[in-house]
This record gives structure tokens, sequence and C-alpha cells, in this order.
């Protein structure tokens, strides 16, 4: 199993097979508006921006799990993001990311499997995916994008 082999549905309701990311570098972020690292989002879409040519990918999943931190509806969180950090990257639904509500995404990222096991802490926890479909690294809330952006670069080299 990899991250190929799931099918979520994104923030405007429409199904997305994630075998169309095949072959492409991927940053998977559970995310919120409302906490003290919101302001991430501004780097997460310079470093979309920058390698988003080159096959790079971000995709995004609200989730309100911790401390309720993002509220409102999907598209309540979508025109914030657009109009206050200018994303363009993909989002998905609000969903849960621990425990078994979690959505399939989050629930093979959190596991033996993926190579990163371990409940999510909080928001912003970011995880790295390369061209092959394997979880390569997973970054702790804090660890901002501009910190592996030398790790995605070299990911996102041109075969």
């Amino acid at each position: 199993m990899n991250i190929y082999d799931f099918k979520m549905t994104n923030n405007k309701g429409e199904e997305v097979d994630f075998s169309k990311y095949k072959g492409k570098v991927l940053l998977v972020v559970n995310t919120a508006t409302g906490c003290g690292f919101t302001p991430q989002y501004k780097g997460l879409q310079e470093m979309y921006d920058k390698y988003k040519d080159n096959g790079f990918e971000i995709l995004d999943f609200p989730c309100n799990s911790f401390l309720f931190q993002a509220p409102g509806s999907d598209e309540k969180i979508d025109n914030f993001c657009t109009l206050k950090y200018h994303t363009t990257f993909e989002r998905f639904t609000k969903s849960k990311v621990n425990g078994k509500d979690a959505n399939d995404v989050y629930k093979y990222l959190t596991s033996k499997e993926s190579g990163f096991p371990g409940k999510i802490k909080w928001n912003f926890t970011k995880f790295l995916i390369g061209r092959d479909g394997k979880v390569v690294n997973r970054f702790a809330p804090n660890v901002k994008p501009e910190v592996f952006d030398e790790e995605v670069a070299k990911l996102v080299e041109i075969k």
C-alpha cells in the first residue's frame, strides 16, 4: 500500500483519486486557520510556487481536532486561505487525523506501514512523500517549510 491507493473528497465535494499524483513529490499537511502555526501557509505557498512545475504537490487537510482551530465550513476555510495567504494547492474536506475516525490517508500516514508511525500531535504536521509514493520524512508542526526546502529541492530534481 502507498499514498496512490486512496481516494479522498476535496473541499469542493469532488472525489480525488490519488493515483493522479503518481510520480510526483507530495507534501501532506493537516492545517487549521486559527492556529499559531497558520502563518506557515505563506511558506507552504512559496514552496508550492517554487516547485509545482517540477512535479510537486501540497495536499492540505484542514482539521478541527486540536482546540477547534479550524472552525467553519470547507468553503469558509478555503476563502480564508485563498484571501489571506493566496493558496492555490489542493485542499480537501475537513477531517480527523487521529483515531478510528481519522481519514484513510492519515490512518496510513500514521501507521507503521508508512515508516513514520505515531499520532498527529498538532496542526501543521507535515509528511514528505517521494515520487515512488513512499513517505521519506515527517516534520513536526513547528518546523517551517523553509527549514526542509533543500530536501524538497533534491526530491523534485528532474529525473
